[in-house]
């Protein structure tokens, strides 16, 4: 099938970059398997996300960041090939909307203050803002930059790169920090990716998940298909320039993620039918085993667990109609974001090589209309994802890796 030779030769590009990145020409690049600590190159790294924003001359361009971070060098770095590029460069702030320190003077940072009412004027003047590793929304603000900044793309308008480099998730679904192997890890795939042969994987993948239906499997019991029809297909390849985001369908169309390589998207409710089979994780409080989730019509009906039932259903009943809803199916397919040897953690951002996910919850920022806040993260390492009858990922290997 010309789709599949397109996909494989695709994955062989990859595959080299993979091989690459592994050698000694990348300082700390075998630190994923070593744990020993790489020296970040922010030089490469800064001029690569500028090169991925494809600057045009006169966007505005705001960095959005956290105070005391060891991200702080780069700052200064992006602030430098932005205005390099012709662009303008707003400073830096937090995601309270104070000036990050010792970041310069910035007429437009110091302007925002800290009174959330008046933000989403000036920042719907932003084209493009950037949110540096540890930006991330607060619980223990009522509001702040980076969910002001969604409400205004939602609106449809500008960018954001998600610089997504906190951390990594572990096989039980737990948060763990990011050490010298993440590091390692990361600096490859956003530095090494071959972004042209990505962007052709994923576009084949969309045009499959258009073609025919989809089934997810795993060996625990997972057996689950859908239909995806015309609904909007995020494809997080890295292009985060202005001619990209005027396609834009959704809000996380919106949102690019670095590193890069997951294909996104929340299906038609009304055709998703079958299991979902968890492996151990926290739900409510309570740690839930041999978990199976029975689905009709994208709204769970059944719920069988080994242990913990009871907190399955009381936090999905806190959450409401989100909780019991199907929110996405995610793939990831870039090879350089590959589980590490031996190792059991997922590197979250680009959700790993041929890494499934498979979450519940509030889809409107994937173009959908259940809403509610709730957002369940719940990754499978072992997955087959077939599409039309034709195998993407096989036992949680992309297939042609083989």
């Amino acid at each position: 099938m010309p789709g599949t030779l397109t996909r494989l030769a695709a994955l062989a590009i990859g595959l080299s970059f993979a091989l690459a990145a592994c050698g000694p020409e990348r300082e700390g690049g075998g630190a994923a398997m070593t744990g020993a600590a790489p020296t970040l190159d922010f030089e490469a790294i800064s001029a690569m996300l500028i090169g991925r924003m494809d600057l045009q001359p006169g966007e505005r361009v705001l960095l959005v960041g956290q105070p005391g971070s060891r991200w702080d060098a780069i700052v200064p770095l992006l602030r430098e090939r932005v205005a390099a590029a012709g662009a303008v460069d707003l400073g830096a702030v937090d995601v309270t909307g104070e000036v990050l320190p010792g970041t310069g003077p910035s007429e437009f940072a110091a302007a925002l203050g800290t009174a959330p009412e008046g933000w989403v004027e000036p920042l719907a003047t932003v084209d493009v803002a950037v949110k540096l590793p540890g930006a991330v929304p607060s619980p223990e603000l009522p509001a702040d930059v980076y969910r002001a900044l969604q409400d205004v793309l939602r609106g449809g308008s500008g960018r954001t790169v998600h610089f997504h480099w906190a951390g990594a998730t572990s096989f039980g679904m737990e948060e763990l920090p990011a050490d010298g192997r993440v590091d390692a890890l990361y600096q490859a795939a956003v530095l090494d990716t071959d972004y042209e042969a990505l962007t052709g994987l994923l576009a084949a993948f969309e045009a499959a998940l258009r073609s025919g239906p989809v089934r997810v499997t795993t060996p625990a019991g997972t057996d689950i298909s859908f239909e995806v029809g015309d609904r909007p297909v995020t494809r997080q390849d890295g292009d985060a320039s202005a001619m990209r985001a005027a396609l834009a369908r959704n809000l996380i169309d919106r949102e690019v993620e670095l590193p890069a390589g997951a294909v996104r998207v929340s299906p038609l409710l009304e055709t998703v039918e079958g299991r979902i089979a968890f492996p151990p994780a926290e739900w409510g409080g309570e740690r839930a085993e041999g978990l199976v989730l029975r689905f009709e019509g994208g709204r769970v009906v059944d719920v069988e667990a080994d242990a913990g039932r009871g907190g399955v259903i009381g936090e999905m009943e806190a959450a409401g109609e989100a909780g019991r809803t199907f929110r996405e199916l995610a793939v990831g397919f870039n090879s350089l974001l590959a589980i590490p040897a031996g190792e059991q953690w997922i590197p979250y951002y680009g959700y790993g090589d041929a890494v499934v996910r498979l979450s519940l919850g509030d889809n409107t920022e994937l173009g959908g209309s259940v809403g509610g806040g709730y957002v369940r993260w719940n990754f499978f390492t072992d997955a087959t994802v077939s599409v039309g009858g034709e195998v993407w990922v096989e036992g949680g290997r992309l297939i042609g890796e083989r």
